[in-house]
């Protein structure tokens, strides 16, 4: 199995291939196969649901009854899988290699791991379906769950992945958990989870001490409850005493409302509170107890994105059960509830000391049973369930942007106390209670009442406000493995142009005018390293058909894609490519991912090349060393542009008219060809038309022509 991590003849995301030999069922097609239907659609009824080239609801089911392969069917599973696990894709494909019984089964993943486990899964149940075989679906489903929550993003941080995407932003994940770039180069910007590269660590640090918290808010005139720091269960009390009861006590470094106690009206109460609070591992916080519900506000960069608003969960008793029981029963089982990352509230324990004291004050326990229709209260704070977005008072949308400022976050979470967030906090006594760095945003992307807020959207919009795309120009190149020559000018024209130009190709990886690496630095892997480059203001990248067959493209789109001929097929038969009318649905995807606004530089005077023009999304711009080439002439009366070698000279021909670039002298001659024993003119051009495209100003390419020869520093990197 061979994973692609960029665009390739497939498509722009990432993906799973592995190649199936299917032995003797090329010959036994499903609907020869007795009672395979009956058993595959009995583990996996998720298929009704998968549409497969018919176009419709049931359509892979019509192919199944109809008769379709093992590949195709191992395609189908294996999404289902992936989907059942919690990690939803649509996009699969299964093609025939052309030896007899192999197929190229391909699906779209979100993880490596996972889409290869998926697959290997889908054989196993395949074969299971056809011999007849038991299979245990639900420990697989569970198998692969697991992977899902434990190696995939977390939701918080897919949803604003997932914003960027919409938005048209490159995306690279830097490590295995949720630190996330988003962008490219000098246009990057980071988050893991819900904090950016905006939060600052003083910022963070303010909001962890929430006694500090306070004291900054109150200061700058916010609403906070009176409360202070205490080390014992008898400080706790006289604290309270001082305060004036009911007070709260609570962590000061807590989150999801843990070792939180409300409405404490007796020192037995506060004593026991407080251990509950010590024993999260931080100071403990006495405060007055502000009336009203509790609410968690999102603010994302000076604005309120989110507000939600707290529910205080019952049992109602059966005179059979024990509230454990029921909590088990009503509340445990809400589908909102666990320990996974991807769940907004958590499992109720029976050996919660703030439950178990919030018991104890309504004079029950864990294992009392409540007459019929008697309720008892098992959780007051952590429930944040009720969407209120819309009901937030404009003078409460001004305090909490101003606590996150005052704090100094770009993004926080503001707790807050009040009877009703739709009028101002000061008359009713509302207050301010937290100010919380990396909130949680799975409580606004999945409420039990009310409507999803777009937090990701937001947050893109603020690292990414209107008409910023978070890209850098890239220059991709292909052609017959001659093409450094042509990427090497390039990235010379752009350092010229005042861009700190990042290079990869065949001989070596570049930054500027150093040299990072020796030669052969083309890939995937190179290509992502230069693009995580902050200083980087611009890359070229150079690329093969194996590349692109093997790991695919390191970019998702390009301003502009160069193919300089259409190369053979030679020494591709190990990935089933041995024909030349192969090629071209391999280099297409060269310019498949020029962007709209970009540029496909072609060669003219390679009929396979220019053909690939009608796949470009951009502008096509053509160059070639025939002054008489027909296709620039048609081209050409269509207002297109072009560069040509007319003897030695170079022209760049565009809708204003001709402009002669310089001549190719002898000092140009001797520095260009040095590595080059062919003929020069094609690589030439064709990096002039990439430059010109890029917005280099012709002065400047004719500088970068005189001036290739100047040697540059190595800074070789093993």
């Amino acid at each position: 199995m061979t994973f692609l991590g960029g665009p390739g003849i497939w498509t722009y995301r990432p993906v799973i291939e592995a190649v199936v030999d299917i032995g003797a069922l090329e010959e036994h097609p499903s609907n020869t196969l007795p009672g395979f239907y009956e058993r595959l659609t009995a583990w996996l009824p998720g298929l009704i649901e998968h549409r497969c080239s018919v176009g419709r609801r049931g359509g892979f089911l019509m192919r199944l009854r109809d008769g379709t392969w093992p590949g195709h069917i191992l395609e189908h599973v294996a999404l289902e899988l992936q989907t059942q696990a919690g990690m939803k894709t649509g996009f699969g494909k299964a093609r025939m290699t052309g030896e007899h019984g192999v197929y190229k089964v391909v699906i779209r993943t979100r993880e490596e791991s996972v889409g290869k486990a998926a697959i290997t899964a889908a054989r196993d149940l395949v074969m299971a379906a056809i011999n007849d075989r038991p299979y245990d679906v639900a420990a697989t489903v569970g198998r692969l769950a697991e992977m899902v929550d434990r190696l995939c993003l977390g939701p918080s941080t897919a949803s604003i992945v997932d914003a960027a995407a919409e938005r048209g932003i490159p995306y690279i994940r830097l490590n295995e958990g949720n630190l996330v770039q988003l962008g490219h180069g000098a246009a990057q910007r980071r988050i893991w989870t819900a904090e950016t590269d905006r939060t600052s660590a003083i910022a963070e640090g303010i909001s962890r001490d929430k006694d500090l918290t306070k004291q900054l808010l109150a200061a700058a005139g916010v609403p906070v409850p009176e409360g202070q720091v205490v080390e014992s269960a008898d400080e706790a009390w006289e604290a309270a005493q001082d305060i004036g009861l009911p007070v709260v006590v609570k962590p000061s470094d807590g989150n999801h409302a843990r070792g939180v106690s409300l409405n404490l009206n007796t020192e037995s109460e506060v004593a026991t509170a407080f251990a509950a609070a010590e024993a999260e591992g931080s100071e403990v916080i006495v405060e007055r107890c502000i009336p009203g519900q509790e609410h968690r506000v999102l603010v994302v960069g000076n604005k309120v994105v989110a507000a939600m608003r707290g529910e205080i969960i019952h049992v109602k008793g059966d005179g059979r059960s024990s509230i454990g029981a029921l909590i088990d029963l009503h509340v445990n089982t809400d589908p909102r509830r666990g320990e996974e990352e991807h769940l907004p509230l958590e499992t109720l324990r029976h050996d919660d000391a703030v439950l178990q004291l919030l018991l104890r004050r309504q004079g029950l326990g864990i294992d009392s049973v409540l007459p019929v229709g008697q309720s008892a209260v098992v959780q007051r704070t952590g429930n944040m369930s009720i969407d209120v977005t819309e009901q937030v008072h404009p003078d409460v949308a001004e305090l909490v942007t101003l606590a996150a400022r005052v704090v100094g976050l770009d993004i926080a979470g503001i707790d807050l106390v009040a009877e009703d967030i739709g009028q101002p906090l000061g008359p009713q006594g509302g207050a301010i209670v937290e100010v919380n760095a990396g909130p949680g945003l799975l409580m606004h992307l999945k409420p039990a009442v009310g409507r999803a807020q777009p937090v990701g959207e937001a947050i893109v919009e603020h690292l990414f406000p209107p008409g910023s795309s978070g890209r850098v120009p890239i220059v991709g190149l292909i052609g017959d493995g001659q093409t450094s020559l042509a990427a090497r000018l390039v990235a010379a024209f752009f350092q010229l142009h005042g861009w700190q130009t990042a290079l990869a190709c065949r001989d070596g990886l570049f930054l500027g005018r150093r040299q990072l690496s020796p030669h052969g630095s083309i890939g995937f892997e190179q290509g992502e390293s230069i693009l995580i480059n902050r200083t980087v203001q611009a890359v070229v990248l150079e690329t093969s058909p194996r590349h692109i067959l093997t790991e695919g493209l390191p970019y998702d789109r390009c301003q502009v894609g160069v193919v300089l001929t259409m190369p053979g097929a030679q020494g591709l038969s190990d990935l089933y490519i041995t024909e030349a009318d192969q090629m071209p649905g391999i280099l297409r995807t060269q310019i498949d991912v020029v962007l709209p606004d970009g540029v496909a530089v072609l060669n003219a005077d390679d009929p396979a090349v220019l053909a690939l023009a009608e796949y470009c999304d951009g502008e096509v711009m053509l160059f070639s060393c025939d002054p008489a080439n027909p296709a620039v002439a048609e081209h050409r009366a269509r207002q297109g542009r072009a560069v040509l070698a007319r003897g030695t000279e170079v022209v760049l021909q565009g809708p204003a008219g001709e402009v002669a670039l310089t001549h190719l002298s002898a000092p140009v001659q001797s520095a260009l060809t040095a590595d080059v024993p062919q003929d020069l003119r094609p690589h030439v051009v064709a990096a002039v038309a990439a430059a010109w495209a890029a917005g280099v100003a012709p002065e400047l390419i004719r500088a970068g022509l005189l001036h290739f020869d100047e040697p540059r520093d190595t800074e070789t990197v093993h």
